[in-house]
């Protein structure tokens, strides 16, 4: 069946939006966060600014779009590590999510680690996480932990916990590599087998119920 004109016009906008996250990608690994302008990023691909605002209202919209990007890279891996033990299988979300950001730390401190004021442009916080592969699979592994009463509560809280310590730990092992953690790879397993040993202990209520909410 033929393309009609403007299925070759979404696709031909698809394919520059994946060819613009591509080079910033490249940017923030060469340059850092200075590094990432409309400006640079333009150049590196071969377009005037002009055409680069038609897909990023600004720096922090390319930083989200950097942040997706890496989550749907994330996802695929998780999905490679798969274990038929539900607690295993969750284990591996929080190894694999620290092998990611161990091996790209420079690209991890930016597109994680700067601050993200508001979100992305037409898309709401909800909608971002509800399109969010990587937190979708912690979620679906944690309910199936939740399922096989080897945890209990609520599974997007529980996903939240995991991941807030998951994010803390990677963000210490790249900002203080002087601090004697031992080999990076087995704490990161500590610190998993700890939160998860506390998370079970109890009942783990919804965010918006949680003390101090």
């Amino acid at each position: 069946m033929p393309l009609t004109a403007q299925t070759r016009r979404e696709q031909q906008k698809a394919a520059m939006r994946s060819e613009l996250i591509a080079a910033a990608h490249k940017l923030v690994q060469e340059e850092g966060y200075e590094g990432l302008t409309i400006r640079k990023l333009a150049k590196r691909v071969g377009y005037a600014p002009m055409s680069v605002y038609s897909y990023f209202a600004d720096k922090q919209d390319i930083l989200l779009a950097l942040a997706q990007d890496a989550f749907e890279t994330l996802a695929r891996r998780i999905e490679e590590n798969r274990s038929d033990d539900p607690l295993e299988a969750l284990k591996a979300v929080m190894v694999e999510y620290a092998a990611f950001g161990l091996g790209n730390p420079n690209e991890y401190r930016i597109v994680f680690m700067t601050e993200k004021v508001r979100p992305q442009t037409g898309k709401t916080f909800a909608e971002m996480t509800e399109g969010n592969p990587a937190m979708k699979v912690l979620v679906a592994r944690v309910e199936a932990c939740v399922a096989t009463g080897k945890l209990r509560g609520d599974p997007r809280a529980i996903a939240t916990m995991l991941w807030a310590v998951g994010h803390g730990t990677i963000s210490l092992l790249i900002t203080f590599p002087f601090y004697p953690f031992g080999d990076p790879q087995a704490f990161v397993a500590r610190m998993c087998e700890f939160s998860l040993a506390s998370l079970g202990a109890g009942d783990v209520p919804p965010l918006a119920q949680a003390p101090g909410c």
